[in-house]
Protein backbone atom coordinates (compact mmCIF):
# COMPACT_ATOMS: atom_id res chain seq x y z
CA UNK A 1 0.00 0.00 0.00
CA UNK A 2 2.92 2.42 0.77
CA UNK A 3 4.50 1.51 -2.46
CA UNK A 4 1.02 2.27 -4.32
CA UNK A 5 0.86 5.87 -2.55
CA UNK A 6 3.98 6.70 -3.76
CA UNK A 7 3.54 5.93 -6.82
CA UNK A 8 0.11 7.63 -7.00
CA UNK A 9 1.92 11.17 -4.82
CA UNK A 10 4.75 10.56 -7.87
CA UNK A 11 1.93 10.97 -10.79
CA UNK A 12 -0.02 13.54 -9.49
CA UNK A 13 3.06 15.61 -9.16
CA UNK A 14 4.10 15.10 -12.77
CA UNK A 15 0.76 15.81 -14.09
CA UNK A 16 0.25 19.15 -11.88
CA UNK A 17 3.50 20.39 -13.41
CA UNK A 18 2.56 22.14 -16.50
CA UNK A 19 5.18 21.30 -19.50
CA UNK A 20 5.89 25.70 -19.34
CA UNK A 21 7.58 25.29 -16.31
CA UNK A 22 10.29 23.38 -18.56
CA UNK A 23 11.39 26.21 -20.82
CA UNK A 24 14.12 27.42 -18.48
CA UNK A 25 15.97 25.01 -16.02
CA UNK A 26 19.49 25.31 -14.01
CA UNK A 27 22.40 23.09 -15.08
CA UNK A 28 25.84 22.48 -14.27
CA UNK A 29 28.70 21.64 -17.15
CA UNK A 30 32.45 21.15 -15.48
CA UNK A 31 32.03 23.13 -12.37
CA UNK A 32 29.87 25.93 -13.38
CA UNK A 33 26.80 27.02 -13.04
CA UNK A 34 24.28 27.72 -15.92
CA UNK A 35 20.45 29.44 -16.81
CA UNK A 36 19.77 27.50 -19.89
CA UNK A 37 16.02 27.92 -21.63
CA UNK A 38 15.01 25.20 -24.15
CA UNK A 39 12.72 26.90 -27.12
CA UNK A 40 11.20 24.24 -29.70
CA UNK A 41 10.20 25.07 -33.42
CA UNK A 42 6.13 26.42 -33.67
CA UNK A 43 7.34 28.38 -30.65
CA UNK A 44 6.65 32.16 -30.21
CA UNK A 45 10.36 33.25 -30.16
CA UNK A 46 10.96 36.61 -31.71
CA UNK A 47 13.32 39.50 -31.33
CA UNK A 48 12.62 42.88 -29.97
CA UNK A 49 14.40 45.99 -30.61
CA UNK A 50 11.92 49.04 -30.57
CA UNK A 51 7.93 49.91 -29.35
CA UNK A 52 5.56 50.87 -32.15
CA UNK A 53 6.22 54.31 -31.32
CA UNK A 54 9.87 53.85 -32.90
CA UNK A 55 11.38 54.31 -29.02
CA UNK A 56 13.93 51.37 -27.64
CA UNK A 57 12.03 48.98 -25.96
CA UNK A 58 15.97 48.45 -23.83
CA UNK A 59 14.30 46.52 -21.07
CA UNK A 60 12.80 43.42 -19.68
CA UNK A 61 10.15 46.04 -17.94
CA UNK A 62 9.51 47.92 -20.79
CA UNK A 63 8.66 44.38 -23.27
CA UNK A 64 6.59 42.85 -20.75
CA UNK A 65 4.59 46.26 -20.64
CA UNK A 66 4.68 46.47 -24.26
CA UNK A 67 3.61 42.59 -24.85
CA UNK A 68 1.27 42.93 -22.04
CA UNK A 69 -0.72 46.05 -24.20
CA UNK A 70 -0.80 42.71 -26.55
CA UNK A 71 -2.90 40.47 -24.40
CA UNK A 72 0.46 38.26 -24.09
CA UNK A 73 3.40 37.20 -21.70
CA UNK A 74 6.82 36.82 -21.77
CA UNK A 75 7.77 33.67 -20.64
CA UNK A 76 11.66 34.23 -20.79
CA UNK A 77 13.78 37.24 -22.33
CA UNK A 78 17.74 37.81 -23.02
CA UNK A 79 19.91 40.51 -24.47
CA UNK A 80 20.78 39.13 -28.12
CA UNK A 81 23.39 40.86 -29.58
CA UNK A 82 26.20 44.00 -29.30
CA UNK A 83 25.03 46.94 -29.73
CA UNK A 84 26.35 50.67 -30.18
CA UNK A 85 26.02 53.53 -27.48
CA UNK A 86 22.47 54.62 -28.96
CA UNK A 87 21.21 50.50 -28.51
CA UNK A 88 21.40 50.46 -32.60
CA UNK A 89 22.55 46.69 -33.30
CA UNK A 90 26.47 46.55 -34.57
CA UNK A 91 25.50 44.32 -37.52
CA UNK A 92 22.63 42.48 -39.48
CA UNK A 93 19.03 42.81 -36.96
CA UNK A 94 16.20 41.29 -39.10
CA UNK A 95 12.70 41.91 -36.61
CA UNK A 96 9.49 40.55 -38.27
CA UNK A 97 11.47 40.47 -41.95
CA UNK A 98 11.94 44.33 -41.46
CA UNK A 99 16.14 45.26 -41.68
CA UNK A 100 16.86 46.98 -38.83
CA UNK A 101 20.75 46.85 -39.23
CA UNK A 102 23.02 45.71 -42.52
CA UNK A 103 25.05 42.62 -42.48
CA UNK A 104 29.02 43.16 -41.04
CA UNK A 105 31.39 40.78 -43.26
CA UNK A 106 34.69 42.27 -42.53
CA UNK A 107 37.08 41.40 -39.55
CA UNK A 108 37.07 44.20 -37.01
CA UNK A 109 37.79 44.50 -33.27
CA UNK A 110 36.47 43.44 -30.10
CA UNK A 111 34.42 40.24 -29.96
CA UNK A 112 31.89 41.05 -32.45
CA UNK A 113 34.73 41.10 -35.24
CA UNK A 114 36.77 38.26 -33.94
CA UNK A 115 35.63 35.86 -37.23
CA UNK A 116 34.17 33.50 -37.44
CA UNK A 117 30.92 35.17 -36.06
CA UNK A 118 27.63 34.54 -36.94
CA UNK A 119 24.01 35.28 -36.98
CA UNK A 120 21.10 33.89 -35.31
CA UNK A 121 17.76 33.25 -37.70
CA UNK A 122 14.43 32.16 -36.31
CA UNK A 123 12.77 30.73 -39.04
CA UNK A 124 9.03 29.51 -40.08
CA UNK A 125 9.83 26.23 -39.62
CA UNK A 126 12.81 26.47 -36.86
CA UNK A 127 15.82 28.20 -36.09
CA UNK A 128 19.69 28.47 -37.37
CA UNK A 129 22.89 29.61 -36.44
CA UNK A 130 25.30 30.56 -39.70
CA UNK A 131 28.27 31.61 -39.82
CA UNK A 132 28.47 34.97 -41.44
CA UNK A 133 29.96 34.71 -44.70
CA UNK A 134 28.03 31.74 -45.19
CA UNK A 135 24.68 33.52 -44.32
CA UNK A 136 25.98 36.29 -47.12
CA UNK A 137 26.45 33.41 -49.50
CA UNK A 138 22.98 31.88 -48.74
CA UNK A 139 20.48 34.21 -47.42
CA UNK A 140 18.06 32.34 -45.17
CA UNK A 141 14.74 33.25 -45.07
CA UNK A 142 14.56 34.30 -41.57
CA UNK A 143 11.95 35.87 -40.03
CA UNK A 144 13.95 36.98 -37.11
CA UNK A 145 17.65 37.55 -37.04
CA UNK A 146 20.80 39.14 -34.71
CA UNK A 147 24.31 38.99 -35.88
CA UNK A 148 26.96 38.87 -33.31
CA UNK A 149 30.37 37.18 -32.50
CA UNK A 150 32.31 35.11 -32.19
CA UNK A 151 30.85 31.91 -33.00
CA UNK A 152 31.19 29.17 -29.94
CA UNK A 153 30.80 26.39 -32.17
CA UNK A 154 31.07 25.92 -35.71
CA UNK A 155 29.65 22.88 -37.01
CA UNK A 156 30.60 20.44 -33.80
CA UNK A 157 33.82 22.11 -33.64
CA UNK A 158 34.96 25.17 -30.57
CA UNK A 159 36.07 28.37 -32.04
CA UNK A 160 39.93 27.44 -32.93
CA UNK A 161 40.53 31.16 -30.84
CA UNK A 162 39.71 29.51 -27.71
CA UNK A 163 42.14 29.07 -25.23
CA UNK A 164 41.39 26.30 -22.36
CA UNK A 165 43.68 28.01 -20.36
CA UNK A 166 42.40 31.60 -21.08
CA UNK A 167 41.94 33.90 -17.71
CA UNK A 168 39.51 36.03 -19.19
CA UNK A 169 36.15 35.40 -17.70
CA UNK A 170 33.18 37.43 -17.77
CA UNK A 171 29.18 36.17 -17.06
CA UNK A 172 28.21 35.46 -20.61
CA UNK A 173 25.27 34.48 -23.10
CA UNK A 174 24.66 32.71 -26.38
CA UNK A 175 22.57 30.61 -28.27
CA UNK A 176 23.13 27.38 -29.51
CA UNK A 177 20.85 25.40 -32.36
CA UNK A 178 20.11 21.33 -32.48
CA UNK A 179 21.70 19.66 -35.62
CA UNK A 180 17.66 19.67 -36.84
CA UNK A 181 17.10 23.41 -36.04
CA UNK A 182 14.39 22.67 -33.70
CA UNK A 183 15.68 23.00 -30.59
CA UNK A 184 17.35 26.48 -29.81
CA UNK A 185 19.08 26.89 -26.62
CA UNK A 186 19.17 30.07 -24.78
CA UNK A 187 22.17 30.03 -22.01
CA UNK A 188 23.53 32.60 -19.28
CA UNK A 189 26.67 31.59 -17.09
CA UNK A 190 25.51 32.52 -13.08
CA UNK A 191 29.08 33.49 -12.67
CA UNK A 192 31.89 34.20 -15.43
CA UNK A 193 33.50 31.77 -17.61
CA UNK A 194 35.68 31.67 -20.11
CA UNK A 195 34.44 30.99 -24.18
CA UNK A 196 35.92 27.66 -24.00
CA UNK A 197 33.82 27.10 -20.90
CA UNK A 198 30.89 28.31 -22.03
CA UNK A 199 31.54 26.79 -26.11
CA UNK A 200 31.48 23.40 -24.20
CA UNK A 201 28.37 23.62 -22.68
CA UNK A 202 26.67 24.22 -26.03
CA UNK A 203 28.69 21.43 -27.44
CA UNK A 204 28.98 18.98 -24.74
CA UNK A 205 26.74 19.61 -22.15
CA UNK A 206 23.41 20.80 -24.64
CA UNK A 207 24.98 18.74 -27.99
CA UNK A 208 24.47 22.09 -30.26
CA UNK A 209 25.83 22.18 -33.48
CA UNK A 210 26.51 25.70 -33.77
CA UNK A 211 26.46 28.36 -31.25
CA UNK A 212 26.73 31.80 -30.92
CA UNK A 213 27.88 34.63 -28.47
CA UNK A 214 25.46 37.17 -27.69
CA UNK A 215 27.47 38.96 -25.19
CA UNK A 216 29.04 39.47 -21.87
CA UNK A 217 29.59 42.07 -18.61
CA UNK A 218 25.98 43.39 -19.78
CA UNK A 219 24.56 39.74 -19.88
CA UNK A 220 21.39 39.58 -18.37
CA UNK A 221 18.02 36.95 -18.33
CA UNK A 222 14.23 37.41 -17.52
CA UNK A 223 13.04 33.82 -16.34
CA UNK A 224 9.88 34.09 -13.48
CA UNK A 225 10.07 30.62 -13.54
CA UNK A 226 14.00 30.69 -12.06
CA UNK A 227 13.15 34.09 -9.96
CA UNK A 228 15.07 35.96 -12.37
CA UNK A 229 14.91 39.35 -13.46
CA UNK A 230 18.32 40.65 -13.80
CA UNK A 231 18.42 44.66 -13.97
CA UNK A 232 21.00 46.67 -15.44
CA UNK A 233 21.54 49.12 -18.17
CA UNK A 234 19.28 49.95 -21.40
CA UNK A 235 20.02 46.90 -23.84
CA UNK A 236 19.66 46.98 -27.60
CA UNK A 237 18.05 43.57 -28.91
CA UNK A 238 16.49 41.30 -27.07
CA UNK A 239 15.21 38.22 -27.36
CA UNK A 240 12.29 36.61 -26.11
CA UNK A 241 9.50 34.05 -25.89
CA UNK A 242 6.13 35.11 -25.83
CA UNK A 243 2.93 33.54 -25.18
CA UNK A 244 -0.71 34.36 -24.53
CA UNK A 245 -1.50 36.06 -21.13
CA UNK A 246 -4.81 34.38 -20.76
CA UNK A 247 -3.00 30.67 -20.68
CA UNK A 248 -3.51 30.47 -17.08
CA UNK A 249 0.13 31.00 -16.06
CA UNK A 250 1.84 33.36 -14.55
CA UNK A 251 4.99 35.89 -15.27
CA UNK A 252 5.49 36.44 -11.39
CA UNK A 253 8.46 34.88 -9.54
CA UNK A 254 8.15 31.28 -8.32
Amino acid sequence: MIRIAARLALLWVCLAVPAWAQTCRQTSHDGQSYAVCEVHAGDDLRLFLTDEAGATIGTFDRLRAMVAGQGKRVVMAMNAGMYHPDRRPVGLYLENGQIGGRLVTRPGPGNFGMQPNGVFCIARDGFAVIETLAYDRVRPECRYASQSGPMLVIDGRLHPRFLPDSSSRFIRNGVGVSADGQTAWLAISDRPVTFHEFARLFRDALGARDALYFDGRISRLYAPELGRDDFGFPMGPIVALIAPADDGQTTGNR
